[in-house]
């Protein structure tokens, strides 16, 4: 049990910071080759960096007037994001954190506690950028001060056979306590899962760190959980106070969240929302289609109007040329610059800037790179996935292929060749078909 101190009741409006968690650059691989050119944080997702979907949502809550961006790529990655979030939302203080290691999403806010609890805020929202959701950020600010919690934690339901691949939190249907969180356990414990969106109580989440560190240092050292998404090497380097030097990384997911479902004052938030990750390249494409959706439901002006040849919801940018001819849609995005040509049919992908697609040509469940071309009468096209589903790999002939085509940058499919679930690594010309492979 952890001894966190009580929080007094305050009548006036707490104030609340905000860290996004933006990871680094030796843990995009899996968004490759897309994460080549493009660090996954600021890859555009229904006309937008992946970023900005996590920002348009703290941006709405009342009382954050600080956000930081916290993870390991270079201070020049996020300058001009920055830049041009700053004027947008100009009531929010944006700044960057930048960790010398990878510290995990618990290390870096202890790393950086200093930073954070400057000004005394009393709640820290904190979100991972590679989430796509609603974000119902109010809904659990409700939660907090309704329970006056310690910790809200997000979550939402998936299929049984699935669940085990995220945190499986076990609550109390009524109160809404959670009673027991686990880490991808072995078995099935609850389809209810960590959607990686949290709210402290700075008060206790920082202990909560403490007792983790202290954890670590009074037992023999073990290698870091062992995962696909974490093989580089799990030691803290210097330059953090003592504690920290003998720590490992530190992650909320494993060490953490468990510790604070004993406290009692730990409640979920359970979404009944679109939700999904966006850890691999192809799972932008399922992404971009829910974004795409809720600003149609939105009546967003940013999206191209329903006509016999746009099958809403479309993001066309006001630099690319379509020809009216050519048909888009469902869930489409067109980045700047794209050219799109006469009688082509584009659906369910995500077309990046200054590409261009010929004419009669057809690109479905794909993404194109970044200055690459499709060519006349061509096809690029994955295979559509169902909408519950959390993975974008499909078995083909024995072999587990991305169920999305993708393109890397500079790519060019020549006139009438065909590519379907296949991964092109940037720079190629492919002049026969293709399917089912990753090409290098």
């Amino acid at each position: 049990m952890l001894n966190i101190p009580m929080r007094e009741n305050h009548n006036t409006q707490a104030s609340t910071k905000a860290v996004i968690l933006v990871g680094g650059p030796s843990r995009g691989t899996r968004f490759r080759p897309l994460s080549l050119d493009v660090p996954k944080p600021l890859f555009e997702v229904a006309g937008h960096p992946i970023i900005h979907h996590c920002l348009k949502a703290v941006a709405k809550v009342p009382d954050v007037r600080e956000v930081m961006l916290v993870g390991y790529y270079d201070e020049s990655v996020f300058r001009d994001f920055i830049k041009d979030a700053s004027k947008e939302y100009p009531q929010l203080r944006i700044l960057y954190l930048r960790e010398y290691t990878a510290l995990g999403t618990a290390g870096g806010l202890y790393h950086f506690r200093d930073a954070i609890l400057k000004g005394k805020p009393e709640r820290l929202l904190v979100l991972n950028a590679d989430v796509c959701c609603s974000f119902p950020l109010g809904e659990m600010m409700r939660l907090f001060e309704e329970k006056d919690a310690e910790a809200v934690i997000l979550g939402t339901r998936v299929s049984n056979d699935t669940a085990t691949n995220f945190g499986c939190i076990v609550s109390d249907s009524h109160t809404k306590r959670v009673l027991h969180y686990v880490e991808k356990p072995e078995s099935h414990i609850s389809n209810l899962i960590n959607c990686g969106v949290y709210l402290f109580a700075t008060e206790c989440i920082f202990p909560a760190i403490r007792s983790a560190i202290k954890r670590r240092t009074t037992r023999p050292r073990l290698l870091s959980y062992p995962s696909s998404d974490n093989l580089e090497s799990s030691f803290v380097a210097t330059g953090v106070d003592e504690d920290a030097e003998k720590s490992e990384v530190l992650r909320l997911e494993q060490d953490i969240l468990s510790d604070l479902a004993d406290s009692n004052r730990f409640f979920v938030h359970e979404t009944k929302d679109f939700w999904r990750q966006i850890k691999s390249a192809g799972s932008a494409v399922p992404a971009n289609a829910l974004y795409l959706q809720k600003a149609f439901q939105a009546e967003s002006p940013e999206l191209t109007a329903p006509s016999a040849t746009i099958v809403p919801p479309v993001y066309i940018h006001p630099t690319a040329s379509v020809d009216p001819t050519a048909k888009l849609g469902p869930n489409v995005s067109i980045g700047p610059r794209v050219v799109v040509g006469a009688g082509a049919r584009v659906k369910d992908s995500i077309v990046l800037e200054d590409s261009e697609i010929r004419h009669d040509a057809c690109v479905m469940h794909s993404i194109i790179g970044w200055s690459s071309r499709v060519g006349a009468w061509a096809r690029v096209e994955g295979t559509p996935i169902p909408v519950g589903s959390h993975s974008t790999s499909i078995v083909k002939q024995g072999i587990k292929v991305q169920s999305i085509t993708i393109l890397g940058k500079e790519c060019g499919v020549g006139d009438e060749v065909r590519v379907q679930n296949c991964v092109c690594l940037p720079y190629k010309e492919l002049k026969r078909d293709v399917s089912n492979e990753v090409i290098m």
